[in-house]
């Protein structure tokens, strides 16, 4: 029988930049380290990570608690899931039946609608994709060739029955994405032009630090635009970021994150009907490619909403986020009318490629989005992207390097190992190691190597 010893350990990264989402400005967070040791029957052992900023009032924002609290609780999430983990090993033969036991105990056991179930389903997804880790290392295949030999156990019917006949070693891609879109996150605090930039932000480490000047950096063709609620506000925020992206950016793909702000998503569907007629409005309509969780997550599944989400979809489809809040969300969120269904790490990866059978089995339109900001090199960044690699999702949110000054957060031993291991994803800067952004795109083909994404630690 195998069993699985963990333990954690954090270290805090400072932003460059303030990031507001919402209602929240982060101007630094912990990143959480998990490291589990893999006991094998014959005492072998091999060692399996992962890593998650600890973003506070994402996971929770209806609770009025402080940052620290918010951020307590998601250590306290990945510790008892790592106890629950411990316990499902010693029934469970797979890694998948272990996770499902560890996921109906931490997640499945409180109410759809309960508040905490993203914070409970955090902790799931930090210690999943640890073990996944130390179980591709312990038999020395990539994370992609894993899912190709069934090495979890994957069975899609034990978790939702309606996906009974879904077998990722088939159905997944046949070979993983050797290149991945940027979809570069406009923050609601972001300067776009660089001649609005204040001086003590502008600093001295030759990062661009407004969107025109990631657009020229980076090459940037796609982008994630966030709106706060303030019909008036976001109307002329919409404005000024459609004219940059006409100047400097034009026909570049977009779309819109309601970040929970609007009640009823009626609202929004008025705010773009004013933007078309707006100077940058078509920069940002005629190129929508699908909106984020208009609504609060608690609201998402009223049938009182069907008429307002109608009315917002005649523009893009409708994704959710922050209300995926288990397995059963996507298929009942889509019978509303929505169409996608945010991929983020945070949330687990297999519920990912659960949500892959789902749009599969559903059809119309249904699909996936990249939607996780806040993934910082190297651990949380590059698992995410192995796992976009996996569902080849067209292009992902990714800015992370736009609010952090490159690998400075991490020892520079480990800035250096990063550029030996992957060195079509990092690139050395006149500061140092560096996401390399070419074209709007990020080379990911290293990330196919023994081990979840991990090489090199």
């Amino acid at each position: 029988m195998r069993t699985f010893q963990f333990d954690f350990e954090q270290h805090t990264c400072a932003t460059r930049l303030p990031f507001r989402f919402g209602r929240a400005t982060m101007t630094a967070a912990p990143l959480l380290s998990a490291r589990v040791t893999l006991v094998a029957d014959d005492g072998s052992r091999s060692i399996g990570r992962a890593a998650d900023l600890l973003v506070p009032k994402w996971f929770d924002k209806v609770s009025q608690a402080s940052d620290e609290v918010d951020r307590k609780a998601l250590l306290t999430s990945a510790e008892d899931a790592a106890r629950a983990w411990q316990r499902a090993a010693s029934v469970h033969p797979s890694i998948f039946e272990q996770w499902l036991a560890v996921y109906r105990e931490r997640v499945e056991s409180t109410p759809f609608e309960a508040a905490d179930r993203l914070v409970r389903g955090f902790g799931v997804a930090l210690i999943e994709r640890a073990v996944m880790d130390a179980t591709c290392r312990a038999r020395g295949v990539s994370f992609f060739d894993a899912w190709r030999q069934d090495l979890f156990g994957f069975r899609a019917e034990l978790a939702a029955p309606a996906l009974a006949g879904f077998e990722p070693a088939r159905h997944l891609p046949i070979a993983p994405a050797s290149a991945i879109r940027v979809r570069h996150t406009v923050g609601m605090l972001d300067e776009l032009r660089a001649t609005d930039v204040p001086a003590a932000l502008r600093g001295d480490d030759g990062h661009p630090c407004s969107l025109e000047e990631d657009i020229a950096a980076y090459g940037l063709d796609a982008f994630k635009v966030k709106v706060g609620g303030d019909e008036d506000a976001d109307l002329a925020r919409l404005d000024q970021i459609g004219q940059v992206l006409a100047e400097c950016a034009p026909d570049s793909l977009v779309t819109l994150d309601g970040n929970e702000q609007y009640a009823d998503p009626a609202r929004l569907a008025a705010v773009l009907e004013r933007l078309a007629a707006r100077p940058g409005g078509a920069a940002i309509l005629q190129h929508l490619a699908h909106i984020e969780q208009p609504t609060p997550r608690a609201a998402t599944f009223r049938s009182e909403s069907r008429p307002g989400l109608a009315r917002l979809a005649q523009f893009a489809p409708l994704i959710i986020d922050e209300a995926d809040l288990g397995i059963e969300a996507f298929p009942r969120a889509f019978d509303l009318g929505y169409r996608g269904v945010s991929v983020k790490n945070c949330k687990g990866v297999f519920r990912a490629v659960l949500n892959f059978g789902h749009c599969r089995a559903l059809g119309d339109g249904a699909f996936q989005a990249g939607e996780d900001l806040t993934n910082l090199p190297r651990l949380p960044l590059e698992q995410d992207l192995a796992t976009a690699a996996l569902l080849h999702l067209p292009h992902v949110e990714r800015n992370g390097h736009h609010y952090f000054r490159g690998l400075a957060h991490l020892p520079p031993h480990q800035a250096s190992t990063a550029l030996a291991m992957h060195p079509d994803l990092y690139h050395t800067t006149a500061n140092g190691v560096a996401l390399h952004i070419a074209a709007g795109r990020l080379a990911v083909a290293s990330l196919d190597r023994p081990g979840y994404a991990s090489a090199g630690l």
